[in-house]
């Protein structure tokens, strides 16, 4: 413990913060529980979902979570799932219980409008002025194209209390519920929980007939629906979520989640793909003012310090044999951001590079797994480290 400890301190003097202001590191699930209403949560709700769990026959705590909500219908289901190879399974179904806007995206501030479309969860808000809060990453990439692009909205959540101007509200005790599950998740290393939004219930008659009436007023939303109730019918084909991407003009592109990778599809609609969701998270370069000199706490790599030292091993191996002929020995300093994802962006050398070690060290880098990543004030920030690798033949 004492070992890691002076490293962190290391690390903050590395990355130019004050090492006496940096709380250790502590995991995610510990992290939250510094906060009353997720202890008192714990500590009330836990043991009873736990019962729940055994009564399904469902491992406790689900490593994988994926969330749907229907906007007409006012439901938000949760499933759950143990390893990335099994099916999800329905755990429960809570009543949204209050609703703003109409069916249809959201396409500005303002509009009262709940998003509709592909989301993930991207900040978890223990002191939320309502009970508590999960952030949804909206406007994303079809967002980004569609909606105002001066003024698109934001602050988009799951919340407790049962009001809203355009997020989606369960009462306390449910949303007390939801971010234990989301936040075991994530200590389990789902840093991207789906959350889908959909305008109904695709298998619902009711449902149906009312969204007919609607697209006959509004034709323009026939493509997002088509898009949507397309990814609807995929996950209850094979309960997986399925591969969403996004095309030069915001519309979605959905692909069965099976063998097929990423590059895969990308290489068969070359035309059409502008960004993917629901994959590896696009890598950004970042400014130095999106980068925060200060933090709480510093970014985790996935499965802790033994974890991270692997992988730089692993990568000091492979390195070697792009040293040239002459070169022995080489001390190389690399400098990256962990951006407020937890994915690792901006690696450079820079010091002791020679070519071709220096592109593949920093290209190593960028391939690294999302850490968790450092928080400032209980929000993720981006933030710079430094590391030294040391080749030797």
């Amino acid at each position: 413990m004492k070992r890691y400890l002076s490293l962190l301190g290391f690390i903050a003097i590395a990355i130019g913060l004050d090492a006496q202001s940096v709380k250790p590191s502590y995991s995610f699930m510990e992290y939250q529980k510094t906060f009353t209403r997720i202890s008192d949560a714990i500590d009330h709700k836990e043991d009873t979902l736990i019962q729940q769990f055994n009564q399904k026959k469902l491992p406790w705590p689900a490593k994988y979570i994926y969330i749907r909500s229907f906007k007409y219908d006012s439901q938000l289901e949760v499933w759950v799932k143990y390893s990335k190879s099994d099916a999800f399974r329905l755990f429960k179904t809570y009543k949204v219980c209050a609703l703003s806007g109409s069916l249809g995206p959201k396409r500005m501030a303002g509009d009262y409008q709940v998003p509709e479309g592909f989301y993930y969860i991207n900040e978890f808000n223990p002191k939320s002025l309502y009970h508590l809060s999960l952030g949804l990453n909206y406007p994303n990439e079809s967002d980004k194209l569609l909606a105002d692009a001066y003024q698109p909205g934001g602050d988009i959540y799951i919340h407790g209390s049962c009001v809203t101007t355009g997020c989606i509200p369960i009462t306390n005790q449910q949303i007390e519920e939801l971010y234990i599950l989301a936040a075991h998740a994530k200590e389990a290393g789902q840093d991207f929980i789906p959350v889908h939004i959909f305008p109904v219930r695709f298998d619902n008659a009711k449902s149906m007939d009312y969204m007919t009436r609607f697209l006959k007023d509004f034709p323009e939303y026939q493509s997002l629906t088509d898009h949507m109730q397309e990814a609807y019918n995929l996950f209850e084909k094979n309960r997986q979520v399925p591969i969403v991407m996004v095309n030069k003009k915001g519309d979605y592109l959905v692909q069965q989640n099976n063998s097929h990778t990423g590059k895969e599809i990308v290489e068969k609609n070359p035309d059409r793909t502008l960004s993917i969701e629901s994959l590896e998270p696009k890598r950004r370069n970042l400014s130095d003012d999106e980068i925060s000199k200060i933090v709480d706490v510093l970014p985790e790599y996935s499965g802790g310090p033994k974890e991270f030292q692997n992988y730089l091993n692993q990568l000091n191996k492979e390195m070697v044999s792009f040293l040239p002929k002459d070169v022995n020995h080489l001390n190389v300093l690399v400098e990256y951001v962990i951006d407020k994802d937890g994915t690792v962006a901006n690696a450079k050398v820079l010091r002791g590079g020679v070519e071709p070690v220096t592109k593949k060290i920093e290209e190593g880098f960028l391939k690294m797994p999302t850490w968790k990543p450092a928080l400032r004030n209980t929000q993720n920030v981006a933030v710079k480290m430094k590391q030294t690798l040391i080749l030797i033949k």
